[in-house]
Order: C-alpha cells, then structure tokens, then sequence
C-alpha cells in the first residue's frame, strides 16, 4: 500500500523534523551543520523556500519552513538527498541516512507559528545542552537575538510581524517571547 500524499498550502509555514536512522547523528562536527547550512543556501537559490526558524541538534533538525513554489516534498527531497550525498561521501557509508519519511505538520494560525518558533528554538535548552537557546550556534535563534547576517533562505520578519515597534524592539520582543518558555 502505498502512502498518502502530502498536502501543500503555499501560503502556510510548515513544521519539519527529520531524523538520522536509527536516530545516530546526522551531525557529527562542525563542517557537517556548515555543510547543511550550506545546502539550504544553494537549494534555495534554485528552488525559493522560506523558512522562519530552524534548530539542527546531533541526530535530527528542526525547520519551520513554507514554499510557495515547489511543494514541501519536493524541497524536502531536495534537502534530504543533497545532505545524504555529502554524509555518505563525507564519511565512506553507503544506504539510508535518514529514519524514515519526515514529520510534517501544517501551522494553521498566528499562535502555532510563534509557539512552533519557540519550541525549535528551545529544543536544545530541552536537551539540556545549553542553559539560554542564544548559546546554541546551530539555530536560527541568533537571527532574533543578535545583529548578524541573515541568509538569503530566512524569513525573521514572518515571526517578527506579530509583534509591534522598530525592528531591534520586535526582536527584543520575540528574544523575551521564547526565553519566557523555557523549561517547565
């Protein structure tokens, strides 16, 4: 039997989780987030994808991410199959990279889409990594908190637009607006 198709909303942003098989690390050292990081950037080029936020943890990453072009499968795909090459060839394994099909859910409302940032934000405040999600370098959290270069595949202003001021005072917003849900 084969499985149900995908729905695709273009307009709406998507909350992705993908896992390393047999949930062994999909990142094993630096180059391999800069390697994926970089995949996201060439894709996008080719292939437009927003995404909002992201968090890439050892053994799965998190994107909340909406494509207007091409359905979520096929950018999926896209990403899936460039990281696999690289990881395979990086370190001399052949097979599955990947668990199993993705985990994608559509966020429908304002509030799904700041508690989804939030929650791919925290993820490694969860896992107790770090105590603060500014500390994680592998998340798009240092987007919202610091001053820094945005890559071209982010879209900070589809979370900041829910809250008002300049764009430093969204920010600061947003920063507090995640650091208030942390570990309960």
């Amino acid at each position: 039997m084969g499985r149900a198709r995908r729905i695709w909303v273009p307009r709406l942003f998507y909350h992705i989780v993908c896992r390393g098989n047999r949930r062994d690390p999909l990142f094993k050292e630096a180059n391999d987030f800069l390697a994926f990081l970089h995949i996201l950037e060439q894709l996008h080029e080719k292939t437009p994808f927003e995404i909002a936020s992201y968090c890439l943890m050892t053994n799965h990453f998190h994107l909340q991410l909406r494509s207007q072009q091409e359905s979520i499968s096929k950018v999926m795909a896209l990403i899936n199959k460039r990281y696999a090459n690289y990881y395979n060839t990086r370190y001399g394994l052949t097979g599955h990279v990947f668990e199993k099909r993705y985990f994608s859910k559509i966020i429908g409302d304002d509030a799904g889409m700041l508690e989804v940032s939030r929650y791919i934000h925290l993820n490694p405040v969860e896992a107790r990594m770090m105590h603060l999600p500014e500390h994680y370098r592998w998340s798009s959290f240092r987007f919202y908190h610091q001053s820094t270069s945005i890559p071209s595949f982010m879209n900070i202003d589809a979370l900041l637009q829910y809250f008002s001021g300049t764009i430093v005072e969204k920010k600061k917003t947003y920063v507090q607006f995640v650091n208030q849900g942390g570990i309960k």
